[in-house]
């Protein structure tokens, strides 16, 4: 394979369509082969050369839209769920060209490959450059080829200029996220009653408390299209999180932790990276697990513990919470507690809440892009409730080590 390219314009027969002017004399097949269309391109060789045979396989999303769905029936949404996770999980030397990019993947309605399976074909470049062009791309590009720009697995923009490769390097100052109208339009017509009513009342909040708004960001999910984690998933990623909080406040160490877990039969809920932290709880690790804190206050809300999360210009108390209602403490059985809650919040209050923490992440996001201070409110307090959040609604059906938190 040369390449992948993602956009976010559809249309197979455009392909074609520029291969024809490019290889006149090319021998032309299409066919289907599972999801894809596939068009092959034959050129005899002269008298002395074998020819040449180049294979594009194409495929696009079920359901064309400006947005990353929830769809798991459409291989290439799947595919752009990982790919944004793979990219967003890079060093970035540019974090705003980072940020553009990551907005753009969630705009992909198509994707397809270019294969040169025999011989040479001399307007290869040509054509690459050509359909970059037309359908406004990003390609996914390996070492080593006819356009590479590193030394690694790297993107490139329709220009063929470098947007980010595995050491975060960059070309490029800035890139374009254009959205065709219609998707907007279909956005538009579908969204309920709900999701517009709460962008309106979360929008009037961020706005008495001099929060940035931007009016174009979507709104989140449908409580019709979202399901909430269960009160038993919600009071068991509580009870793990309370002993990885208490070993990076040296309350426990990480081998009484482990212990303990294990002798209560709940070792099989501590994520991978948690596993990793409670092994090794070195003091750089410690200093970022006791941000988990806000994870914890925000699921002892939706277990109803906690009645008022408070704005988050201050970080959360847990001292708050009575030791009665914390999973941990005075050789308590932790499943005592997992077994005891069996309600949480209603699903329109948590979408409502995710919805505001949504808005204040992006304004956190936007100030740290321009380098300006976030005085409003604590934007590390705000990522991490969101990302609570996003784990509480199943945001792109992600594990706990694997939420994101797009803006």
């Amino acid at each position: 394979m040369i390449c992948s390219f993602y956009s976010h314009k559809i249309g197979v027969e455009k392909i074609m369509e520029l291969l024809k002017k490019q290889i006149p004399n090319g021998e032309f097949t299409e066919s289907l082969q599972d999801e894809f269309n596939i068009i092959e391109v034959k050129l005899k060789g002269g008298l002395f050369g074998g020819g040449s045979k180049i294979k594009i396989a194409y495929r696009e999303r079920i359901e064309p839209g400006y947005q990353i769905s929830s769809a798991e029936n459409c291989p290439l949404n799947e595919n752009l769920k990982g790919l944004y996770g793979f990219v967003d999980s890079l060093p970035a030397a540019d974090e705003n060209v980072k940020s553009l990019f990551l907005q753009k993947i969630h705009t992909i309605n198509c994707e397809f490959s270019i294969f040169q399976e025999k011989g040479k074909t001399k307007q290869l470049k040509e054509i690459i450059q050509q359909l970059a062009e037309n359908f406004e791309a990003f390609l996914f590009v390996q070492a080593d080829t006819l356009i590479s720009r590193s030394s690694g697995q790297h993107f490139l923009d329709e220009n063929l200029n470098l947007i980010i490769d595995g050491l975060g390097g960059t070309q490029i100052e800035h890139l374009d996220v254009k959205i065709d109208s219609k998707y907007y339009d279909q956005a538009a017509v579908s969204l309920t009653d709900d999701q517009l009513s709460r962008k309106a009342e979360n929008e009037i909040i961020l706005a008495e408390h001099k929060v940035k708004i931007n009016k174009n960001l979507p709104c989140v999910e449908s409580e019709e299209a979202t399901i909430i984690r269960s009160a038993k998933e919600i009071a068991e990623r509580v009870t793990i999180l309370a002993f990885t909080n208490a070993v990076a406040f040296n309350q426990l160490s990480g081998e009484k932790a482990i212990e303990v877990i294990k002798r209560y039969e709940l070792w099989d809920l501590v994520t991978p990276d948690e596993q990793l932290f409670l092994e090794n709880p070195t003091e750089k690790q410690k200093g970022i697990e006791t941000w988990k804190c806000e994870g914890i206050w925000i699921l002892m809300w939706a277990l109803q513990i906690v009645n008022d999360l408070g704005f988050p210009n201050t970080m959360a108390e847990l001292s708050k919470i009575p030791l009665e209602e914390y999973p941990l403490g005075n050789e308590k059985d932790p499943n005592d507690f997992i077994a005891k809650h069996t309600n949480t919040r209603a699903k329109s209050e948590i979408l409502t809440m995710n919805d505001l923490y949504y808005r204040m992440d992006w304004a956190c996001v936007d100030f740290r892009i321009k380098g300006e201070e976030m005085t409003a409110v604590n934007p590390g307090v705000v990522y991490e409730r969101h990302y609570a959040l996003n784990w509480l609604i199943n945001y792109q059906g992600a594990d706990w080590d694997d939420v994101t938190c797009d803006t």
